[in-house]
């Protein structure tokens, strides 16, 4: 886990302060307790940034990397969601609407590899 401490202006700053923070997560989880990594494990972090697309949606920034929806971010304020809200993924076209798991604009949230976390 990597707490991304950094705020954001935009959404699109906001995303690429989150996907760094989660391709240094993978780094540290594909290094061996030497902090050595194999050839495999250095060339998937070198292809890290190539697999993260970002599109559009009306409510919804989707973030997906490699084959599957990493996150959604909020665009606008509605509900109780505000701008910047990191979502999970209840699907490939929609979020989970249960809880927001940080902020990509304000920062101080926990990100994996795998995915956000649920806020403490």
């Amino acid at each position: 886990m990597i707490q991304v401490n950094k705020t954001a202006e935009n959404i699109y700053e906001g995303i690429a302060n989150m996907m760094a923070g989660a391709k240094q997560d993978y780094e540290r989880w594909s290094s061996n307790a030497h902090g050595e990594s194999s050839q495999w494990a250095k060339d998937s972090v070198a292809d890290w940034d190539n697999k993260t697309k970002v599109s559009m949606g009306k409510k919804y920034v989707k973030v997906v990397q490699d084959t599957g929806v990493f996150a959604f971010i909020v665009k606008e304020d509605f509900k109780h969601f505000k701008k910047g809200d990191i979502l999970k993924a209840a699907g490939w076209n929609a979020p989970a609407l249960n809880s927001p798991r940080g902020n990509v604009l304000k920062g101080n949230y926990p990100i994996q590899w795998t995915g956000p976390l649920y806020l403490k």
